[in-house]
């Protein structure tokens, strides 16, 4: 009865947070990269259809996307399907084109920019399309060339271009928007080894399938699901996940989400089951600043439940065209992904990709743990103030942060066996544990450069205090009551490259903590940059298979020499804690 009132109340609570952000999609990363407002902008386009042959008469409409703007233009194009519009406040724009016999198209947050010509191709499908989608063969799109200079990124389905012809006369360039790019479907991942190992409630390290498929709903609006299914006899598992994207988009419009698992424990252990919500959305305030808000209601359970609400609230501003100054409050652990964060923002990082940001959520729940045999989760909140600054053109950014921890549950993993049950919640797979350290408050700070040093290399480092668990003396009760935060430093050393030849993307890191750690150093950093305790490998080569679709192998190794570990003698046996396992995960992908 519990879990049914506590599960309505999160399908209610993300259902509320779906209506206040899913009016409002707003381009964030837009609004970082216009020009100083007050010169116009041209837009230029051509429409045709899908056999490429243009289109006279079509009506274009043109809409400000930005608040405080109403500009409305309508404009026909001529016998060679061209249309122009001249002075044009910079900013996004929404370009609506239709035609007696063709299906409207709607194109969303064209970014205008001050002294450039955007150029856009749209495409128009009959009243037909969708037979002749069933009846068209399959084809094996091209992958879209490496020799942009600069790509600018705004929806998924939409990533205008800078180009600077210098043959040009002209004082102005053209910003090329390419709307025909074709987009990937599905993903099959067929994949063992496990992200954290010794948490039941994340993917275990059994041999398991996952698929990710991106299902269109028009032109914007999407759905992604997403599942897993490990094969373990003893211990099988599984998982389910839906993403809505009303625009199309990961970073700016609303997102939102919902996640099922089920994992039994041992063939004689009790069943966990979790369900995760969450719906994120961005809102736009003038030319310089907006806020990313979000939050998530996680219920999970082995027996007993447990649950929590998850908030967290960005606010980012631009001072001048270089400078930067961020505001979040965002719960832990955090659920940030490596190339869709501010950091990455402005250094112009890859774009995430929907599949692959579909298949992470399926391995996003917080580690379920032991408190006086009451289920509690991994939890705690993370307060950060920080200042970048881009450097080199925008090839570099540096970040200075300060900020402050306040954990309520820590999660600590290790091995043993034979521990006691309501305190040590073991995974009956990798014979690992997680327990539940107790609370854990730090102040920290944070230098970090990342610097694109050429296209296919990139460096990272990072300097951190902030505080760590550390047993203190020899335990003769509970674990935690030995516990205590003390400050601890570390220094990481990142590079991220790819041969150009074979394509072959290489990733090779190491941290370095000045002492014993059982929990993590600076968590929310190790999210946002990537980076993991210790020695960290990872290799992803593509494979000239052209069976079905594109094929990936890959193979990640962290903690490769086993640094860290600590071995304490308790009253119920020796145990094993470690702040990262040395682990293995790798498989095979196709993507069609």
């Amino acid at each position: 009865m519990r879990q049914g009132t506590l599960l309505c109340f999160g399908v209610i609570f993300a259902s509320a947070l779906g209506v206040c952000f899913g009016a409002s999609p707003a381009s964030a990363q837009q609004s970082r990269a216009k020009s100083t407002p007050g010169s116009p902008g041209i837009i230029s386009g051509l429409v045709k259809d899908a056999s490429g042959v243009p289109q006279l008469g079509a009506t274009v409409e043109l809409l400000a996307e930005t608040p405080g703007i109403i500009v409305t233009r309508q404009l026909l194009t001529n016998t060679q399907g061209l249309f122009k519009a001249g002075n044009l406040q910079p900013g996004p724009y929404t370009v609506r084109v239709t035609l007696a016999g063709f299906l409207p198209a709607l194109e969303k947050h064209i970014q205008i920019t001050s002294n450039l010509t955007t150029v856009v191709r749209i495409e128009l499908e009959s009243l037909y399309a969708s037979i002749e989608q069933l009846r068209r063969a399959p084809t094996n799109a091209p992958v879209e060339s490496d020799d942009w200079k600069w790509v600018l990124r705004s929806t998924s389905g939409l990533r205008p271009v800078l180009q600077w012809h210098e043959q040009d006369t002209e004082d102005s360039s053209s910003v090329v928007a390419d709307t025909g790019r074709a987009r990937q479907l599905g993903r099959i991942e067929i994949t063992g080894g496990a992200r954290r190992p010794g948490s039941v409630s994340n993917i275990d390290s059994s041999p398991g399938t996952a698929f990710a498929y991106d299902e269109r709903i028009d032109r914007d609006n999407h759905v992604v699901f997403a599942g897993q299914v490990s094969y373990d006899d003893e211990s099988p598992a599984g998982g389910l996940a839906a993403m809505w994207l009303p625009t199309g988009s990961l970073q700016n419009g609303p997102r939102s989400t919902m996640v099922l698992r089920e994992a039994k424990i041992g063939p004689d252990g009790p069943i966990f089951r979790g369900v995760r919500l969450e719906q994120s959305g961005t809102l736009n305030f003038g030319d310089n600043s907006f806020l990313r808000v979000g939050g998530e209601y996680v219920l999970v359970g082995a027996g007993s439940s447990a649950w929590n609400l998850r908030p967290r609230i960005n606010w980012e501003s631009r001072i001048t065209p270089n400078w930067y100054v961020d505001a979040m409050y965002v719960s832990l652990p955090a659920d940030v992904a490596y190339n869709d964060n501010t950091v990455s923002d402005l250094i112009e990082g890859d774009s995430p990709t929907i599949l692959a940001t579909a298949l992470n959520q399926l391995d996003s729940f917080p580690a379920l743990l032991w408190h006086n045999r009451k289920p509690v989760l991994e939890n705690g909140r993370h307060e950060e103030l920080a200042v970048e600054r881009k450097l080199g053109g925008g090839r570099s950014l540096f970040q200075i942060a300060a900020f402050h921890d306040d954990n309520s549950h820590v999660a600590l993993f290790g091995k043993g066996n034979d521990l006691p049950g309501g305190e040590y919640f073991q995974d009956f797979y990798s014979k690992g544990f997680a327990y539940d350290g107790g609370s854990s408050v730090s102040w920290g700070a944070r230098a970090a450069l990342r610097e694109r040093i050429s296209d296919d290399l990139e460096l990272t480092t990072i300097y951190a205090f902030s505080g760590a668990l550390v047993p203190v003396t020899t335990p003769e009760g509970p674990l935690r009551e030995v516990l205590r935060t003390l400050p601890r430093q570390s220094a990481s050393v990142k590079l991220s490259g790819r041969v150009p030849v074979t394509h072959t993307r290489l990733t090779a890191g190491y941290k370095w903590i000045n002492g014993t750690a059982l929990s993590r150093v600076d968590p929310y950093g190790e999210s946002v940059y990537d980076v993991n305790p210790y020695l960290h490998v990872g290799v992803r080569q593509p494979l000239p298979w052209t069976i079905l679709g594109r094929w990936e192998a890959n193979a990640e190794c962290d903690n490769l020499l086993a640094q860290g570990y600590v071995s304490m003698a308790m009253n119920d046996g020796q145990i094993l804690l470690v702040p990262a396992f040395r682990s293995f995960r790798g498989g095979l992908s196709l993507q069609f």
